[in-house]
């Protein structure tokens, strides 16, 4: 099947790259050069409009509720809670699955469609939105094509790239009857010891932005509501990777507010100008004040001065995280009133709260209390379902529900889609170093193929992947469809290729590869501890050091989420002990784009999209510092 979507193979320099809307990035809430932002239709508007007039209260806060699949304790939501509760929305978040040992393409379309059936019965019809996280690849679904997490397609600065990998994302989404993707996320990381680095294309706001517009369009397909597209949720407004210490939910203190716009807000404008229509607000806080009840970030700025039309969606349980309130119904009122017009809960269709998880009649309890308190809180709830269902008016979701196509469905994990993810992958990596020995030689007689990473598709794809801190890390059948480093080398080279995990059995090989890198992690889960800097474990530099006792030469490809300091605690460097060291970050399922970078059938293009620190005491850094550091942001080495 044709997908509409090419192999793009632009490389790009390490430099500054502009926004997408043509102007530069300016602080302190001052305007920005040709920004405009994106308007819905006034048929769309209209329509919805007259939708909500027509809707009792309980419709109304049905459409703000969006409720999991599955509640705390992995009981299901019944389809028909959709059509009692007047949902608008059902997400499969975390490590939410059809079953507990079915992952398949057939179970999910199975369960969505399930749901989508049952929103059918609505009086006036409304739709039903269905999200995954999708955050490289509808990475839930086992067979999906995994691409290379953000952080290495930053690595890319290819604009088309990433629209063909977010467009191959949303067909095969659609492929399930997902229609919501939570992503991208826009966010510029700029302390690599937050967990989520990964998630982040750039530390630099204007390379953020524009790489987080593309994927915008590419989930889109160019707009909202075109053919074949789904809706795209730019996230974590604002301040997602600008914490205090890189601490994932936490505060950002160390920024004035020029320096807080320019780097945390300003990135969402192109997004904005593209049309996503959705946004997610971050767990984190500016100054103390949570972004989940933040009027002033939520609608002064971000609907009112930045102009956004589509709807804003909580975090996973953030409203009953907020600290501000410590009684729910205050909780929903108070991020409610800041401007979020759909709660994200967990605690399923009707059971009571644990800690900040709630059930959709929670939502539905505290959101009618809200509504029936005053005038002007009844003309928010209406204001919130507008904005909801004129973006699924522009989804075409209020003109009836289609059926999964089947030619979508089987083209999940097509081979037309893994040659993009291919082209991804090896767009990706960054050589660092090099003293000759790459592109490796087709005309040695044995290759040693070693390291924790070498066999092991769990640390290529990270985090995200089937699980939500990676596979093998739930208690479905955590096992992917793809290629490791050793498989790729094993198709690509004739001559003998021996293989081991710990760096052993390399004596009789002509050179070797050395694969080693972080284990999965996902969120706070992978912020370093007590604010240490992230490092190659103890295991890894063995390898590499039983390699080198072997006399062979070797090159080192490292999988992470995020620089690591290469030097262990004997002051011995990975670095400099390797004849070569390649960043690949975390690419995904597609092997044999490394095996095309090592062989020399693709010439490396890829540039850092991070600079990479020297010494943990250079953490955080960030162009512009006045710091030295290891290797700097857009460096990258190619072959003659």
């Amino acid at each position: 099947m044709s997908t509409g979507v090419s192999s793009a193979t632009g490389g790009g320099s390490g430099g500054q790259l502009s926004t997408s809307t043509g102007g530069s990035i300016a602080t302190g809430g001052q305007s920005i050069v040709g920004y405009k932002p994106w308007t819905p239709s006034a048929a769309c508007v209209q329509k919805a409009s007259a939708l909500v007039e027509q809707q009792s209260v309980a419709q109304r806060v049905g459409q703000m509720t969006q409720v999991n699949s599955s509640d705390t304790k992995q009981v299901a939501v019944s389809p028909s809670a959709v059509t009692s509760g007047f949902l608008g929305s059902v997400l499969s978040g975390g490590s939410t699955y059809p079953s507990a040992n079915d992952i398949s393409v057939s179970a999910w379309t199975s369960m969505i469609t399930s749901y989508v059936d049952a929103s059918k019965n609505a009086s006036p019809h409304v739709g039903l939105l269905f999200g995954l996280d999708s955050v490289h690849g509808n990475d839930k679904v086992k067979g999906s094509v995994m691409f290379p997490h953000n952080i290495g397609l930053g690595a890319t600065r290819n604009e088309q790239l990433v629209e063909n990998v977010t467009r191959i994302t949303a067909l095969e989404m659609l492929g399930v009857g997902a229609n919501w993707a939570f992503a991208p996320a826009v966010g510029a990381a700029r302390d690599i010891r937050w967990g989520r680095t990964f998630e982040s294309f750039s530390s630099e706001p204007d390379l953020a932005s524009q790489l987080g517009a593309a994927a915008v369009k590419g989930l889109q397909n160019g707009k909202l509501g075109a053919t074949q597209s789904v809706l795209a949720c730019a996230k974590h407004f604002a301040g997602d990777g600008a914490t205090d210490g890189g601490k994932n939910t936490g505060d950002v203190t160390l920024l004035d507010e020029a320096a807080f716009r320019k780097i945390a807000v300003d990135p969402y404008r192109a997004s904005i100008a593209a049309g996503v229509g959705s946004i997610m607000p971050s767990y984190s806080s500016y100054k103390g004040e949570q972004m989940t009840n933040s009027k002033k970030w939520l609608t002064d700025v971000l609907k009112t001065e930045l102009g956004f039309a589509g709807f804003l969606i909580s975090d996973w349980d953030a409203v009953g995280r907020l600290t501000s309130k410590t009684v729910w119904n205050d909780q929903v009122a108070a991020a409610v009133s800041a401007g979020i017009d759909m709660l994200m809960v967990s605690g399923g269709a009707t059971g009571t709260a644990t800690t900040s998880a709630h059930s959709a009649a929670e939502v539905a309890s505290a959101l009618t209390a809200f509504n029936n308190a005053s005038q002007a809180n009844a003309v928010r709830v209406k204001d919130a379902v507008t904005r909801i269902l004129t973006i699924k008016c522009e989804m075409g979701l209020l003109d009836g529900d289609t059926s999964v196509d089947a030619s979508l469905t089987s083209a999940i994990g097509s081979a037309e889609h893994r040659a993009v993810a291919r082209d991804a992958v090896r767009q990706s990596l960054v050589v660092l170093k090099n003293d000759g020995i790459l592109p490796l030689s087709d005309s040695v007689a044995h290759i040693h193929v070693t390291g924790s990473g070498a066999d092991s598709l769990a640390k290529q794809c990270g985090g995200w992947t089937l699980g939500w801190q990676g596979m093998g890390t739930t208690g479905v059948t955590s096992t992917n469809v793809g290629t490791t480093v050793l498989a790729a080398v094993k198709k690509r080279y004739t001559g003998t290729v021996t293989s081991s995990t710990d760096g052993s059995g390399a004596t009789d090989a002509n050179l070797a590869i050395v694969v080693v890198g972080e284990s999965p992690y996902a969120e706070t889960q992978g912020d370093t501890k007590n604010g240490a800097a992230p490092t190659l474990t103890s295991q890894d530099f063995a390898a590499i050091a039983a390699v080198k006792a072997a006399n062979v030469p070797f090159v080192v490809v490292l999988f992470s989420g995020r620089p690591l300091m290469l030097t262990d605690a004997n002051n011995v460097s990975a670095l400099d002990e390797s004849n070569a060291f390649i960043a690949a970050w975390l690419p995904g399922t597609e092997g044999d784009g490394i095996a095309d970078v090592l062989f020399g059938d693709y010439k490396p293009t890829g540039k850092l999209s991070f600079a990479w620190p020297a010494t943990a005491s250079q953490i955080p850094l960030n162009v512009g510092d006045g710091t030295t550091p290891l290797f700097a942001y857009g460096f990258g080495l190619t072959y003659p």
